[in-house]
């Protein structure tokens, strides 16, 4: 009787297995598919303007885990993902919108995209920890520079001295190392148990390491509890004085370093997003970053290649003057003179810069190196289609699309 029982319990459970997939794959298909795309590999239709990008829930690689290296993630960090969401992503937390059930189907309908998940995850076991003091904060310290993290954070945390300051995941895509300053921006989690895993785990798919070879238990607990202790207070808790001292340095670190501020820039405006090309996956081809040749169609304008933004000097802007640069990006004025669509170059919200931070987007992009892509000019569409596209538009109410089209729409390496 035993047995029959525990066959029954089994067919159960695989019949109720079966009958969460359909509900899980409808959640996904609802919520999940604009970031990550309906076949799990992190290319929805927004992905290639995301930083850090989605999940590719194929790979079966995640970061954030309590599980060994080269591990999958439990259920219960799956769902602590899904429910809290990653901070300083575009991911956001589902707790208060998604029932509990639907977190649940959610997660292994994800987990069906991933052989890697027939394998059991490596948990690991975490006593309770040092806790933070002064003592354990000041050896963390001396962990922080033992195993040269400055290298990648700075010896600030914020990347004051870095030797390494671009970075790329697994699939050659571009990534940032963390403001230790700004624990509200740590994906995993803020508190030093959080931090302390990211240590013992390793980021997988990131240059992030795990140090379980390289240091104690407890040296990474005095680590977590050192970076903590750099975490500078939020703008929405600080005073008035707080505030205004806060952006004084940092328009003097603008100042002192306008090439980092132009870079800064340049990605916040989401400048490489459209001046980069990339591929069916929503991947940035490799070598082609900010030098344009993204195809795309605006209904019912034409058909728009995003422009070689590198200092190369034949097909790029090694040989605009400044004001040519700033003219195109405050008044949408190509060098020839034509005027650009004010979307998707937002000239009009651009010509909100400053002075001091134009100067800086213009000073990096003199430094971003050459990259021989031959884009062609825009191409308008015949008059009697435009027309026609205009009447769907003001007088039937239609919204017509735009297209971002996946390769490259310039010739590269052609002078």
């Amino acid at each position: 009787m035993r047995v029959v029982a525990f066959a029954v319990v089994g067919v159960l459970a695989a019949v109720d297995a079966r009958a969460q997939e359909p509900r899980g794959k409808a959640v996904y298909e609802k919520h999940c598919t604009e970031c990550h795309g309906t076949s799990g590999r992190g290319d929805g239709p927004s992905a290639s303007f995301l930083v850090p990008r989605p999940r590719d829930f194929t790979s079966g690689k995640y970061k954030i885990r309590t599980t060994e290296t080269g591990s999958v993630p439990t259920d219960d960090d799956l769902i602590a993902t899904v429910r809290r969401g990653l901070y300083g992503t575009a991911m956001p937390g589902w707790d208060r919108i998604l029932p509990d059930g639907e977190i649940v189907d959610v997660v292994r309908y994800v987990k069906t995209f991933a052989p890697q998940f027939a394998q059991a995850p490596k948990s690991i076991v975490v006593g309770a920890g040092i806790p933070s003091s002064p003592d354990s904060i000041a050896r963390g310290r001396g962990v922080y520079d033992k195993l040269q993290c400055g290298k990648c954070h700075g010896t600030d945390g914020r990347g004051a001295g870095a030797v390494a300051t671009t970075f790329e995941d697994d699939a050659r895509q571009p990534l940032r190392a963390a403001d230790l300053t700004e624990p509200w921006s740590f994906h995993g989690g803020a508190t030093s148990r959080d931090v302390y895993f990211r240590f013992r785990t390793g980021m997988m798919g990131t240059p992030m390491p795990s140090f379980a070879d390289a240091a104690t238990d407890n040296d990474m607990w005095d680590l977590a509890n050192y970076v903590v202790s750099l975490g500078r207070k939020p703008v929405w808790m600080m005073t008035a004085d707080e505030i205004g001292a806060l952006y004084a340095r940092n328009d003097a670190e603008a100042k002192s370093n306008p090439v980092k501020r132009g870079e800064y820039l340049v990605e916040t405006l989401g400048c490489s997003a459209c001046h980069s090309s990339y591929d069916e996956q929503k991947r940035m081809l490799p070598g082609m970053r900010l030098a344009g040749g993204m195809r795309i169609r605006i209904e019912p304008f034409g058909e728009f290649p995003t422009a070689n933004l590198t200092s190369d000097k034949d097909t790029g802007l090694g040989n605009w003057s400044d004001d040519e640069i700033k003219r195109a990006i405050t008044k949408g004025i190509r060098r020839d003179g034509s005027r650009l669509l004010p979307f998707p170059m937002d000239y009009g919200s651009f010509s909100t810069l400053t002075p001091d931070d134009l100067d800086a987007i213009v000073r990096y992009l003199r430094i971003v190196p050459p990259v021989s892509n031959n884009v062609p000019p825009p191409r308008w569409t015949f008059l009697p289609v435009y027309l026609w596209g205009k009447f769907k538009m003001l007088i039937l109410g239609q919204d017509l699309p735009i297209t971002f089209y996946p390769g490259n729409a310039g010739t590269k390496g052609a002078r």
